[in-house]
């Protein structure tokens, strides 16, 4: 019997296969997808970027003094940060009973909601459209809600989404 000699010896071929599975992990992406960017999240993030401080505020109460002391927050942080030269963005995502305080026949905090929308334009209020969708059902029609508000397709998911975009959330 012949004695077969190898041309390379062990090490040798266990490095070229950890650089050959290396360059295929490495490559198979690209090849597959191409150079893509991953998908945004519900919302525009392009808008919020200019910011150095973010805040996102929760009302998921119909309480009139939750609501109130929420804009006094944003008012606050606004003043605050407008002080040291930094800007920030304030998110006030309302959900649930919440809800009330951006009907505009039934929000006893309108003239103040005008107010924020009129001079504060770092603050936006984000609305939940399922409990806008709940309160069709319920009411059998859609209800109004402030011009200025946006709509999401879910409060607690904006929230969740704000999050991971980096804002704190407080809850008032």
């Amino acid at each position: 019997m012949r004695c077969r000699r190898l041309l390379y010896s062990a090490p040798i071929l266990s490095a070229i296969k950890v650089i050959a599975v290396g360059l295929c992990l490495t490559l198979m992406p690209m090849l597959a997808g191409g150079w893509t960017m991953p998908a945004r999240a519900q919302g525009a993030e392009d808008e919020i970027s200019f910011a150095t401080q973010r805040l996102a505020l929760q009302v998921s109460v119909g309480d009139e003094a939750v609501m109130r002391s929420a804009l006094d927050i944003a008012a606050n942080v606004s003043r605050f940060f407008s002080d040291q030269a930094e800007e920030v963005d304030i998110r006030i995502v309302v959900f649930g009973p919440g809800m009330t305080m951006l009907r505009p026949g039934m929000s006893p905090v309108l003239d103040r909601l005008k107010a924020f929308d009129q001079s504060m334009p770092n603050v936006s209020f984000a609305a939940c459209g399922n409990t806008l969708d709940s309160l069709e059902r319920a009411e059998g029609v859609r209800p109004e809600i402030v011009e200025y508000a946006d709509i999401v397709v879910a409060g607690v998911a904006e929230l969740m989404r704000l999050d991971q975009a980096g804002y704190t959330i407080v809850k008032p």
